[in-house]
């Protein structure tokens, strides 16, 4: 019998009713018709909650001691200027290796100084790497071509000034959560099976957690989260590759050669945004051509396991990650 419940417990966490809170938005509705001003204060409570948890949320490592940011514009565009923030560990190096640094909101929402953005940098500033957290337009008025672009432009300012930023432009690591993970991915299995060998000058590995690797499994019904979906068709809207492709042409799977650099993917076994499939199909692609690679599983995860858990696993699978990017990099 408890066997029973547990498997109904874990269905319904995975139910198309809970994954797009389909719940909130009855209990107001419902609240709504009972009394207007009742429906309010729970939208106002429910909102309240929601953004506390977004500033709360953060990785389960606390790093103490103070870091150093600085903020850079490294590109202007007529609707503002895109920034990038460099956090640099505390110990004084003329030269620190990099890790480019990329957050996830499905190209739609998030940015670089979100807190669990800027505690992911202080964890990885306290293992001695800068960390290189970049913003970029947003799909529902851009195109995925526009936020390559200025994932490109970011990666290229700091390269062209990396003397001046104390930086090691020879030892560098792409890193993201969810989209950014999809970004870093797309733009190292693109430029390797190119073999555009300038734009993948001392990239030495990549690092994707919970990413979508092939942009078709968003669709598959499997997949519950309606954000997702949306998200996914918002910012390939305007695309200039055919309709029928344009999903297998911005899906870092079929980039994949030879050529392709060390890749760690990380990704929690129950997440509901984006499918647990898209990364095992992604090593095994990686295994196919005989890539380095690990993958580590959360098996209790879901999506940003990392900055919403605080088990032994998830602690664990930081540092593991920190290790994996320390070994990426060359005369550490």
């Amino acid at each position: 019998m408890v066997i029973i419940m547990d498997k109904f417990r874990e269905k319904f966490k995975m139910s198309y009713f809970v994954v797009n809170k389909i719940y909130v938005f009855l209990i107001f509705i419902f609240l709504s018709i009972e009394d207007l001003t009742l429906g309010f204060y729970y939208f106002v409570i429910s909102l309240i909650i929601y953004t506390w948890k977004v500033l709360r949320s953060k990785v389960p490592i606390d790093v103490d001691g103070e870091f150093q940011s600085y903020t850079y514009v490294y590109k202007e565009t007529d609707n503002k200027d895109l920034k990038l923030d460099i956090w640099y560990p505390i110990r004084y190096n003329n030269n620190y290796p990099i890790v480019f640094f990329c957050h996830g909101g499905g190209w739609i929402s998030g940015f670089r100084n979100q807190p669990n953005n800027v505690s992911w940098c202080k964890f990885l500033a306290s293992k001695g790497f800068a960390v290189v957290s970049i913003d970029y337009r947003y799909g529902y008025k851009n195109t995925m071509e526009d936020i390559l672009s200025d994932y490109t432009d970011a990666l290229e300012y700091i390269k062209e000034n990396s003397h001046l930023l104390s930086l090691d432009k020879n030892n560098i690591v792409l890193m993201g959560l969810s989209a950014g993970g999809h970004l870093s991915l797309l733009y190292s299995t693109y430029h390797t099976y190119n073999s555009n060998l300038d734009k993948m000058s001392g990239i030495k590995g990549v690092v994707a957690y919970y990413s979508p690797t092939n942009l078709n499994q968003i669709f598959i019904s499997e997949n519950k989260s309606l954000f997702a979906k949306f998200a996914t068709k918002q910012t390939l809207k305007d695309s200039p590759v055919n309709e029928e492709k344009i999903y297998d042409y911005y899906s870092p799977i079929n980039w994949i050669s030879e050529n392709m650099v060390p890749t760690l993917l990380v990704h929690g076994k129950l997440d509901t945004t984006v499918p647990f499939k898209s990364s095992v199909d992604f090593a095994k692609k990686l295994k196919q051509f005989n890539i380095k690679y690990a993958f580590l599983v959360h098996k209790k995860g879901g999506h940003s396991f990392d900055t919403k858990l605080e088990d032994i696993v998830t602690v664990n699978t930081l540092e593991r990650t920190s290790r994996y990017i320390r070994k990426m990099m060359e005369n550490w």
